[in-house]
């Protein structure tokens, strides 16, 4: 299995911090946000390659701090061309592009790099390969104008997507969807497929809501709490919870 982690963004509204340094790098506790999250899934001992997709921006930084880690995980960078926010390609084509260019053809793992989380990713990727089909995870939220800025999804009582909408105006259930997916191999070739046939590319899960409709997906319950880091004030927060949970 590979784990492609999806780190091209800009992160402007952590500007300063982020003006010259990507958000995957900045500590929480004693390591990178990215750091916390490879440590745990190379655990598992199902991923054989960690494949980072960045910005020409940012790349550099990746590659020297891929260089400077320690252990012989296999760690890739890859540069998607961008310089700014308004070129971005997107996440889904950012993932298009990686399956290109690393030449993939197996399972994928796909998270975003700038989540800081309290449970393991483990849990998530047995639960994937117990489903054998593509899956996702979901979480209950109560408040409306959040779900309007994330992923919603519905499921059976088997836990398999029934309809699932990026930024829905109007939600019609409670789940949402953080960025974290398991592509099985056959869906990973679907990727392109997906984007021709006019899946949205810039939110992750946009391919998803597409690939949902053409194949089972089934969607996890997940098992604690993410923290989502979307300003100076959040990280200042996430810095200190974290603390607490580490220490």
């Amino acid at each position: 299995m590979k784990c492609l982690i999806l780190a091209a963004g800009y992160a402007t509204r952590l500007y300063p911090l982020t003006e010259s340094f990507p958000k995957p790098l900045l500590k929480v506790g004693e390591k990178a946000i990215v750091d916390w999250l490879i440590d745990d899934i190379a655990e598992s001992g199902a991923v054989d390659e960690f494949i980072v997709i960045s910005n020409h921006k940012f790349a550099h930084c990746f590659t020297d701090w891929a260089a400077q880690r320690e252990g012989n995980l296999k760690i890739s960078i890859i540069d998607d061309g961008t310089e700014s926010n308004e070129t971005r390609l997107g996440a889904v084509k950012d993932i298009q592009y990686a399956i290109e260019q690393c030449c993939i053809d197996d399972d994928m793992l796909v998270i975003a790099g700038d989540n800081v989380l309290d449970f393991s990713l483990q849990r998530f990727i047995n639960y994937a390969l117990e489903m054998h089909t593509s899956c996702i995870m979901r979480y209950f939220e109560e408040e409306t104008i959040r779900l309007r800025k994330c992923g919603v999804v519905e499921v059976d009582n088997h836990d398999r997507i029934i309809s699932m909408e990026e930024k829905p105006e109007s939600p019609r259930a409670h789940w949402c969807c953080p960025p974290f997916y398991y592509y099985t191999r056959s869906d990973t070739r679907l990727v392109r497929q997906g984007i021709l046939a006019g899946c949205g590319t810039d939110a992750p899960g946009s391919f998803i809501a597409w690939l949902s409709k053409q194949v089972p997906v089934h969607a996890m319950e997940m098992p604690g709490s993410r923290y989502d880091i979307g300003n100076l004030e959040s990280y200042r927060e996430v810095c200190d919870t974290y603390k607490g949970i580490t220490e």
